[in-house]
């Protein structure tokens, strides 16, 4: 006989309910919170059987493996917020290796006293990235810590994908006379968190620029197999990713301040902050660094693409020992691009 009695006495409250140390204990609340909140939104066959981990064949090709966390403040923001973030993130990390993203793992750090519904809010938008992107979630964890001790929620993904044949961008693979492009307008996602965490206004919302840039890269690959690089320029902006690169391959960079594409409110708003936009964070965004030769057909290939409309070729790889990045700004002269210093932008992923 079918047992149709119901597992929970009574549904999460989600407008006024809050999450309590239960939530993490291990037993009913646990349960309920796992199967209401997180089961629901991320259903999928492998996260149904409800295991400690997902078992799957994996698709031939190279496999790509990646994890991050996620602690942004304020967790919404004009564009997006932390659960939307998170899947954005890690998808992103594994498309600068060319691979096709395919699962995603989720763990929840949540503070005793968050706002269930604001969870559920979290838990949506997250789902909703993940479908958008074509990954499914499909194992995680949940612990709850006292409160005081956890800021709201911090949340990690790692995901897994896999990467074609004959594609191979790699951070040590710039070379000498190779084009160096962006797929768009910088510094969007920093100056959103900023205004938003200052209580700052401006005549037009700056918003995140948080997207899933797989099939853009895809698109690029299918131009141009062997790109040399790719990386997305989150933490320390454009210029800190140029740098890590430069210094990876063992060249230096040569860039075009006119080049460059930064909105302009968002250059109102860094000025009005002290900000360089060089140095902000970007989550929609990728730097790629291909031969001369392919540079003309990769920018078609970029701008073809809704994520890559505004790219540009904005500098070179260059020999130099001392692996510097520099800047040849609209005055005419050249000033030296370095590592981020200090802490320009808090907690913005």
């Amino acid at each position: 006989m079918q047992d149709d009695r119901r597992p929970f006495t009574r549904k999460l409250d989600l407008k006024n309910g809050q999450v309590d140390m239960s939530h993490g204990s291990g037993g009913k609340a646990m349960a309920q919170l796992v199967e209401e909140m997180f089961g629901a939104a991320f259903d999928n066959p492998l996260l149904a059987r409800r295991n400690d981990q997902a078992v799957f064949d994996p698709p031939p090709g190279r496999l790509a493996v990646t994890t991050d966390s996620y602690v942004v403040s304020p967790l919404f923001f004009p564009g997006g917020d932390i659960g939307s973030l998170a899947v954005h993130g890690t998808v992103n990390d594994l498309a600068m290796a060319g691979a096709r993203p395919l699962y995603l793992t989720a763990g929840f750090i949540i503070e005793e006293g968050f706002a269930l519904r604001d969870l559920a809010r979290i838990v949506a938008s997250m789902a909703a990235a993940a479908a958008g992107a074509g990954v499914a979630i499909v194992t995680g964890d949940t612990k709850v810590v006292e409160r005081g001790k956890g800021d709201g929620v911090f949340i990690n993904t790692t995901g897994i994908g896999v990467v074609p044949p004959g594609v191979a961008p790699s951070g040590d693979r710039a070379r000498p006379g190779d084009a160096v492009l962006v797929s768009g307008f910088v510094g969007d996602h920093g100056v959103a968190i900023m205004s938003t965490r200052e209580n700052l206004s401006f005549e037009t919302t700056i918003a995140s620029d948080s997207a899933a840039l797989h099939g853009l890269v895809a698109a690029m690959v299918g131009a141009v197999p062997d790109i040399h690089v790719l990386r997305d320029p989150t933490r320390g902006g454009l210029a800190t990713t140029l740098n890590e690169i430069a210094r990876q391959s063992g060249v230096g960079m040569l860039l075009d301040e006119r080049a460059i594409p930064v909105r302009g409110e968002v250059a109102a708003a860094c000025e009005l902050l002290g900000l360089d936009p060089l140095y902000v964070a970007n989550e929609g965004k990728l730097v790629a660094i291909c031969a001369p030769g392919d540079a003309a057909r990769l920018l078609e290939a970029m701008r073809g693409h809704p994520l890559g409309m505004d790219a540009a070729v904005i500098g070179t790889v260059i020999d130099d020992d001392h692996r510097f990045v520099q800047l040849r700004t609209t005055f005419g002269g050249k000033r030296i691009v370095d590592w981020l210093a200090g802490e320009q932008l808090p907690r913005i992923c």
